[in-house]
């Protein structure tokens, strides 16, 4: 792992590098992002946690698009964080537990692969949402004593909480349909959103009050959903729980806007834009949106890209670029640049009550 890291330290130092010549205009050295979540979202956490290759992706073909190795990104290239980062005119945000103590440069990431709301989804393989909630505490202090107190409050509250959770949390009891025998849709999504809500408020008593989230997406039609089906079609169950997650997600944003002063928000309506590339990839650039580039079995909807899964054989395409989905559950670089795209200046069909350009209050192009 010693050789990726160094290319992430040295990518990282050129991209900090490119901001501060090419946007010094700009003023926005107070402006940060804070990442929190999955995989979705997870720019090497889980490289180093102890964990498995499951809960991994340091290793080929990941990465292969745009870094030309492996970066713990579970993509062949960027994730919607870093372009959302570019568009801001930051670096790559680097993993929190990559980074040294006197390193802080435009934000941090404690998103780790596999994560949930709940503690229990996959509790000793992944870093859960609440001990993110505590890792940026940990930050808080360290920058205090680094920077002072006057400015460590400003990056904090000017910073972007940008945060993708909840997938793992449905994913995990699907693959055991016991659970809703026992417990409704509705009340386990409530469980959820409690626990989601609770590190909102964590986040802004340490002093955040800019929130990005990413909804659930159409976690049913994925590759891996339609693993659940027999016939290859999309998990309605799955979809369901997904929907159910997002209104509870939107009802409590705009609750919370009105109970806390100041907090802002922006929601993305992931389903809905993951779906329409679903439903009709030719329009929007792709020519395969049922199965994934990188896996194996029917739709490559098991999870076996990179041979190290347990799996040694897998099955690679050529050109990941025309497809919506790399591997049996995550997005292809050229996807998320478009879900990044929508998120940053898209409109209130998609991100709404406010874009992350409008949020930020980006003075830039």
């Amino acid at each position: 792992m010693s050789t990726p890291t160094l290319h992430i330290i040295l990518l990282t130092v050129l991209a900090s590098l490119f901001v501060s010549t090419c946007c010094d205009n700009q003023s926005r050295e107070d402006v940060a992002l804070f990442i929190f979540g999955d995989s979705i979202n997870d720019a090497g956490t889980n490289n180093y946690i102890n964990t498995t290759a499951g809960f991994r992706a340091n290793f080929p073909p990941y990465g292969e698009t745009f870094f030309r190795y492996p970066t713990g990104r579970f993509s062949d290239g960027r994730l919607i964080v870093d372009f959302i980062a570019e568009y801001a005119n930051l670096p790559l945000i680097p993993p929190y537990l990559q980074m040294k103590d006197d390193e802080f440069m435009g934000g941090a990431n404690f998103a780790s692969a596999g994560a949930g709301a709940l503690v229990d989804t996959y509790e000793g393989f992944v870093v859960d949402l609440k001990t993110q909630l505590k890792q940026l505490e940990q930050l808080e202090k360290k920058l205090r004593k680094e920077m002072g107190s006057e400015k460590t409050k400003k990056i904090i509250k000017e910073g972007v909480y940008l945060i993708s959770i909840g997938t793992n949390d449905y994913t995990k009891p699907l693959l055991n349909p016991a659970l809703f025998q026992s417990i409704s849709m509705e009340d386990y999504v409530g469980m959820v959103i409690g626990n989601i809500t609770s590190v909102l408020k964590g986040i802004y008593e340490v002093g955040g009050r800019k929130f990005a989230m990413i909804g659930v997406g159409q976690i049913g039609c994925a590759p891996s959903g339609r693993r659940l089906t027999r016939n290859g079609s999309c998990s309605g169950e799955a979809n369901k729980i997904a929907q159910l997650h997002n209104v509870a997600l939107t009802s409590i944003l705009a609750k919370l806007e009105t109970q806390l002063q100041g907090f802002e928000y922006s929601y993305f309506d992931f389903y809905t834009s993951e779906s329409e590339r679903i439903q009709y990839p030719s329009k929007y650039g792709f020519k395969e949106a049922k199965s994934a580039c990188c896996g194996s079995g029917p739709y490559r909807a098991n999870s076996t890209c990179g041979g190290q899964r347990g799996v040694k054989e897998y099955s690679l395409c050529r050109h990941p670029e025309k497809y919506v989905f790399f591997d049996s559950g995550h997005s292809s670089e050229r996807a998320n640049r478009q879900y990044a795209q929508l998120m940053w200046n898209g409109s209130v069909s998609v991100i709404r009550p406010r874009n992350l350009k409008e949020l930020l209050k980006h003075e830039g192009t």
